[in-house]
């Protein structure tokens, strides 16, 4: 292990919540769950303020919605978050060739790679400086911890949350982990933790009196070493910049089940042609086409063919996919399906294409085959859905956010990340003058806005951190 604290780890504050709060004036301090909002959709985050009411993020959202039935319930906006996870990675690479992306929100950084940091100081000066490029270019707060391991960094940041900064000084690791609660490990999930607890070990202190050789007797070889280990702060583990894409996959779960053998078909199409705008997204292509089907009775099947070679055709997708349905029993329901590629590549074998009839390697995947110009082509508005959450045009009133809709109705409250809290008007679902939108920025553009902030205020109601809150300040520990 190193000798200076110079792994960084970043873990924005409640990044899906956080980014509709910044997005929507009238949610700055109020409680904001994001996820699926169906019967069994699921918490996917949350806002600080509703977790005051004991929600969290995988709770089921009919659970969420009689703890606290007065927030705001949202479906996410993906292609936002993605933007905003784009602007906080590059922020990243400026500190350092080593990133390791663990998801959209969260990433560990080696500063001494990239020469930003050598000890405690400078360490905390780049993380800090961190926070400040982060806020200032998406109206975000992002946690930071500093330690010199990858185990003591993701600590760090979970106990600078939110908004913080903890820098663990080496040879002080030990003394901060024993009092912790053994789940503080990784890897340590319930099952293991009731072992453990059964066992009268409850704290990572606990673990490291122990002793290596109980750990291996309760848990066995692999897993009692590793967790000995971690009690006593070694972790050796590199940042590791590039990780291996091994699929890429996309899953429906239905509100309710699907008996139409007809519309499961269509739904694996939908699914193919949505995965395959993600593999292009990414410029990958992939020879394995995998199929996964829940049943009624939550039974998961999969199946699975290889290619002759990569591609990313959305036809050779969508056919193997189809076949792949040929095998799978769907009597009595379908409740989940997904389709995925694997196998990826970063080039494509022509010679697949043979595989759909006719040419269509330039077939769009946007929208199906038609007769009329693509460009013509959209869902009137009478099929147009309302997600609540999701962006609107009127043509008079302007940009706004669906607050809700049923009944052939839908309510928008007209506002932007750099106006005040707008007001709210209800229209009939097929208004031809209400579009859905393009998400806006979250920071006000200085040339398409002068006068206006450059970076948006918190929401009055974010908890304070360690480290003194919104001010920046960091902490050591312990």
């Amino acid at each position: 292990m190193r000798t200076a604290p110079t792994i960084l780890h970043l873990d924005m504050d409640a990044f899906f919540a956080s980014v509709e709060q910044a997005s929507k004036p009238s949610l700055r301090g109020k409680a904001v769950v994001v996820g699926g909002l169906g019967p069994r959709g699921v918490v996917a985050t949350c806002s600080y303020e509703a977790r005051v009411f004991g929600v969290h993020s995988a709770m089921p959202m009919g659970q969420a919605r009689r703890l606290a039935p007065h927030a705001a319930y949202l479906v996410p906006r993906f292609q936002l978050y993605r933007s905003i996870s784009e602007q906080v990675m590059r922020l990243l690479r400026e500190l350092s060739p080593l990133v390791e992306p663990l998801s959209l929100d969260e990433a560990f950084v080696d500063l001494e790679a990239g020469g930003t940091a050598w000890d405690a100081e400078s360490a905390r000066l780049a993380g800090a400086k961190l926070r400040t490029d982060i806020r200032t270019a998406t109206a975000l707060t992002g946690s930071v911890g500093l330690a010199a391991s990858k185990m003591l960094a993701k600590i760090a940041s979970e106990e600078a949350k939110p908004d913080g900064l903890v820098l663990v000084p080496p040879g002080t690791e030990r003394t901060l982990l024993e009092p912790m609660t053994v789940r503080t490990l990784p890897g340590v999930g319930p099952a293991t933790g009731d072992h453990l607890r059964r066992a009268g070990i409850t704290t990572v202190g606990d673990i490291a009196e122990a002793g290596e050789d109980e750990l291996v007797r309760l848990l066995g070889k692999a897993h009692g070493h590793a967790l000995y280990a971690m009690a006593l702060a070694r972790d050796q583990r590199p940042v590791v910049a590039e990780r291996e894409t091994k699929s890429v996959s996309v899953e429906d779960t239905y509100d309710v089940d699907i008996h139409d053998r007809v519309r499961v078909g269509v739904e694996v199409g939908r699914l193919a042609d949505r995965c395959v705008r993600r593999l292009r997204g990414s410029g990958l292509s992939g020879r394995t086409i995998v199929l996964k089907v829940r049943r009624y009775d939550f039974s998961t099947l999969t199946r699975s063919e290889t290619l002759r070679g990569p591609t990313d055709d959305p036809t050779v997708v969508r056919e193997a996919a189809a076949r792949l349905l040929d095998s799978v029993d769907t009597t009595g329901g379908v409740r989940l399906l997904g389709v995925g590629v694997s196998g990826l590549a970063d080039y494509t074998q022509e010679d697949l294409f043979a595989q759909a009839a006719g040419d269509r390697a330039e077939e769009p995947v946007e929208e199906p085959v038609t007769t009329e110009p693509v460009e013509e082509r959209g869902p009137s508005p009478a099929e147009r859905r309302w997600p609540a959450g999701h962006d609107v045009r009127h043509a008079e009133l302007g940009h706004g956010w669906v607050q809700g809709s049923g009944l052939g109705r839908v309510t928008v409250r007209f506002e932007t990340p750099y106006s005040e809290v707008g007001r709210v008007r209800t229209f009939t679902v097929d208004d031809p003058e209400l579009t859905p939108a393009e998400p806006l920025p979250l920071v006000a553009d200085a040339a398409d806005a002068p006068g206006q902030a450059s970076s948006l205020p918190l929401p009055a109601s974010l908890p304070k951190s360690r480290s003194g809150g919104g001010g920046g300040a960091a902490t050591s520990r312990p």
